[in-house]
């Protein structure tokens, strides 16, 4: 039986590292796409030890010709794309007034772009051949924004009505190609060590910090279930969401409070280190970051969340995270 195969941007680091990794673990071959030669090699050389067949594609995703000669070589090299994984992204943690032009361009076609790019890849192959799972990677950055990450929340929730979009026109046309968004907490990748920054101190990730392992097992989840709309993971991304949707303004005075602080450590920046946002860094960084002293490695879903009786609980405890929040 031949195996199944699929396509991971985003998969030299961090969350599509790791993604890449459960998917071989799962019978997939797979396709691996980013810039970082070494992070790739480093990544085809984990799916190849699980047995499966690996394709180091070096791609920067907002290059649309790019990534369709990745799909091209990927059907080429291992066979009809069953899945297609959007999870590249790029960064710069900076309030709005302090960003340069170029760097909203290249987050946005990065971040936004290049999932649609992916998105077009795939399903010039998949609906001919009416089958194919596209799984977005998200974050609860797509429903609520925070201070410092303007370019990248926008980029989110710009991916989230590309794809809430393209889902009606699946449907309206009877189309068995499945379309999931995956919805990410804060989790412990090496984006915290190389994204670009003028904050004062050292960037981290908002606590509470999960695993990759956590956030790629939703994914691969998402990419063998493709019937769910939608999967947030971990508390902090549904009461995040569901907050938002009760008490915005509060949660704006909370943000404005807490929200700079709680993305920077106490250590000094050091002004001299790479940053990602427009070449990739080099050397392998591997799936996990810094943080793995504070990361969880497992969240409360069985096996995830998005059913009917979590719902009530959620909105339970944002109720009272808005009443706590106005107290404060």
């Amino acid at each position: 039986m031949a195996a199944k195969v699929a396509v991971v941007t985003g998969a030299s680091a961090g969350v599509g590292r790791e993604t890449a990794r459960l998917l071989a673990e799962r019978g997939y071959d797979v396709a691996l796409l980013a810039r970082g030669e070494e992070g790739l090699r480093a990544a085809a050389r984990e799916v190849e030890g699980r047995g499966q067949r690996a394709l180091v594609a070096p791609t920067d995703v907002a290059d649309a010709g790019a990534v369709e000669a990745a799909a091209a070589a990927t059907e080429a090299e291992l066979g009809p794309i069953d899945v297609w994984v959007n999870n590249a992204m790029v960064s710069v943690l900076a309030e709005v007034r302090d960003l340069e032009p170029e760097e909203l361009h290249r987050v946005t076609d990065v971040t936004y772009h290049g999932a649609v790019h992916g998105t077009l890849s795939a399903l010039r192959r998949m609906v001919p051949r009416d089958h194919g799972t596209i799984v977005q990677v998200g974050s609860a950055l797509a429903y609520r924004a925070i201070p410092l990450q303007a370019p990248y929340c926008a980029a989110k929730h710009a991916l989230r009505g590309f794809t809430d979009s393209l889902r009606c026109e699946l449907r309206a046309r009877g189309s068995r190609v499945r379309l999931t968004h995956v919805h990410l907490p804060a989790v412990n990748t090496p984006q915290f060590g190389w994204v670009r920054t003028r904050l004062g101190r050292h960037p981290m990730p908002v606590p509470p910090i999960y695993t990759p392992r956590v956030a790629a097992g939703a994914v691969v989840w998402s990419a063998e279930h493709g019937g769910r709309r939608e999967l947030f993971v971990g508390w902090s991304a549904l009461l995040t969401v569901a907050a938002n949707k009760l008490a915005p303004g509060l949660l704006d005075w909370h943000l404005a409070r807490t929200g700079f602080d709680s993305q920077q450590t106490d250590e000094p920046l050091d002004r001299d280190r790479p940053d990602n946002l427009f070449e990739p860094v080099p050397g392998d960084a591997g799936a996990d970051g810094r943080f793995t002293d504070r990361a969880r490695s497992r969240t409360w879903q069985p096996p995830y969340a998005g059913r009917r009786a979590l719902a009530a609980g959620v909105a339970g405890a944002a109720a009272a995270a808005a009443v706590a929040l106005a107290r404060r």
